[in-house]
């Protein structure tokens, strides 16, 4: 029995091994590479065998500064001064998550967003929890600032089968993301948080006002 404990032990610390050079070797690439295909996107694609994936990578220097500032406002506004995890925003979403009894704010910032849209699943999970941070940690270690903004708007979802800031820029308004004008920069963003929904509810309150809130705090940005 001890035996046969001992290699199922081992192969756990085997297997979790393999994802760690995985995933390291991963960030390693991505680092100077272009990234075509996400965890999110595989996923998506196994889930839905009608669906077809809009993605185009475009370069930080080719994005438009409004979408960089109106996604920073959106998703996380100290991104240029923490280190990957927002100890202070994780607090008031917890504040705000007991205050109402359910889940209103999630706390995490791009680089634990962009882990997970990576390599991990959207179910929420302490084994989940965990990997992120670990991959967040690797990530703010081996990347710069510049570059997890940049695969994050470029891996994000927007929509069904809507991936990256420049498919999205193109199925909204018909041009390119260096284009984009603040108004547009601000629609953008504020789908982030629930796509697929106000994809098709474009009137709700909640999207309009997450709007106003981008408005409201875009000009303090601070990008990378």
């Amino acid at each position: 029995m001890r035996v046969i404990f001992a290699r199922f032990v081992f192969i756990v610390l085997a297997l979790l091994l393999l994802v760690q050079i995985w995933v390291i070797s991963s960030l390693y690439w991505w680092k100077s590479h272009p990234v075509e295909t996400t965890m999110f996107m595989r996923i998506a694609l196994l889930q839905d065998d009608d669906l077809e994936i809009q993605h185009q990578w475009v370069s930080y220097d080719h994005m438009g500064t409004a979408i960089k500032k109106a996604v920073i406002a959106s998703e996380d506004g100290k991104f240029t001064q923490h280190h990957g995890f927002d100890w202070n925003g994780l607090q008031g979403a917890l504040a705000r998550n007991e205050k109402n009894g359910e889940v209103v704010a999630g706390g995490s910032t791009i680089t634990q967003q962009l882990a997970k849209n990576l390599f991990l699943y959207n179910q929420r999970s302490y084994i989940r929890k965990a990997q992120e941070a670990v991959i967040t940690v690797a990530m703010e270690s081996m990347w710069s600032k510049q570059r997890i903004l940049e695969v994050y708007l470029n891996s994000v979802e927007f929509g069904r089968g809507i991936y990256g800031i420049e498919a999205a820029s193109r199925h909204y308004f018909h041009c390119s993301s260096r284009h984009l004008s603040t108004q547009q920069a601000m629609f953008l963003a504020a789908l982030l948080p629930n796509p697929k929904y106000y994809q098709t509810h474009k009137k709700d309150a909640k999207f309009l006002f997450r709007q106003r809130f981008i408005a409201k705090y875009m000009t303090y940005s601070q990008i990378p």
